[in-house]
C-alpha cells in the first residue's frame, strides 16, 4: 500500500504583503501551480507565488486540521513560525522551477 504524504505551506507575496496557507497531497504540482498563476483567486491576485514554509503529515485529517488551526492565527504568530524554520524568508521551491523563480524573487530573496 502507498504512503501519502500531506503538506501544510505557506506562500508569500513578492511585496510580503499576502500570506496565503494551502495544504496538499502534491507540492511541488501546487507549487507550480501557484508560481504559473494557473488559477484565479487570493494568490493570483496578490502574485503570492514564493514558497515560505512546509509541514508534511502522513494523515489527510491532522493536515487539514493544522491548516484550519493556522488560518486562525494572527499573523504576527505566522509570521514568527515561519522566521523558526526559515529564518531568511527564503523561496524553499526556488531550486525546483529555476526558469520560474527568477520572477518570483521578493526583497528577502538572495
Amino acid at each position: 500500500m502507498k504512503e501519502h504524504i500531506y503538506y501544510v505551506y505557506m506562500v508569500q507575496s513578492i511585496s510580503r504583503r499576502a500570506l496565503y496557507i494551502g495544504m496538499t497531497s502534491k507540492l511541488d504540482r501546487r507549487i507550480f501551480q501557484h508560481k504559473t498563476h494557473r488559477f484565479r483567486g487570493f494568490t493570483d491576485d496578490y502574485n503570492a507565488t514564493r514558497l515560505v514554509y512546509i509541514e508534511r503529515y502522513s494523515e489527510v485529517s491532522a493536515a487539514i486540521t493544522r491548516e484550519k488551526q493556522l488560518k486562525r492565527w494572527r499573523r504576527e504568530k505566522k509570521e514568527w513560525l515561519i522566521a523558526q524554520k526559515n529564518p531568511h524568508w527564503k523561496d524553499l521551491a526556488s531550486e525546483w522551477f529555476p526558469h520560474l523563480c527568477e520572477e518570483t524573487k521578493g526583497p528577502s530573496t538572495p
